[in-house]
């Protein structure tokens, strides 16, 4: 796993386009909002090809692991591939499945409402799936992920307005010195 990842997937409908910049990527959000038609989109694709109406463009191959079989899919996955896990794939919260993921060169996005705690993800790297277009027409509709927590400031860094440590003693010192405002 280097670098980041553009991909764009698309049917007739539909398009999905965004940019996957760490080995773990999660999207969460309400019913309703693209996330189970996207892996369903990737899932249509690898089952049919082109047959199946979906394009994709990616500089890794994009898939879908799922079931009780996952351990399988993985070990038989090429190096640097997008891995799309649906919600519902309860493989996703065990030590075994972040021991995996820890030791693979794969991408992987996972759409899920639950924490995840035996996995080490970003922060910055949950996002929610953006709409535009509408559903009751012919026009297509783009979906684009967005970052829910938090917006950078021009450093690049998340703008904080508080800090809350548990104790008044290490921990409270350096927050105290470090989040100066005349620093």
């Amino acid at each position: 796993m280097k670098g980041s990842r553009h991909i764009r997937i698309s049917n007739r409908k539909l398009t999905y386009e965004f940019t996957i910049r760490r080995n773990l990527t999660i999207i969460r959000g309400d019913s309703a909002t693209g996330k189970t038609t996207l892996i369903g989109m990737i899932r249509e694709f690898n089952l049919q090809g082109e047959d199946s109406g979906v394009q994709i463009s990616s500089s890794s191959p994009c898939v879908v692991v799922e079931g009780q079989n996952w351990e399988k899919q993985l070990r038989e996955l090429d190096e640097d591939s997008v891995v799309f896990i649906d919600e519902g794939n309860r493989f996703v919260s065990s030590r075994r499945f972040a021991e995996v993921a820890r030791a693979s060169s794969n991408y992987y996005v996972i759409v899920t409402r639950e924490n995840l705690y035996s996995l080490p993800y970003s922060v910055t790297e949950i996002y929610g799936i953006h709409s535009a277009g509408k559903y009751n027409s012919i026009q297509k509709v783009y979906h684009e992920f967005y970052r829910i927590y938090g917006e950078k400031n021009n450093a690049g860094l998340e703008k904080v307005n508080e800090i809350i440590t548990e104790d008044s003693n290490s921990g409270y010192q350096f927050f105290r010195a470090s989040c100066r405002k005349d620093v």
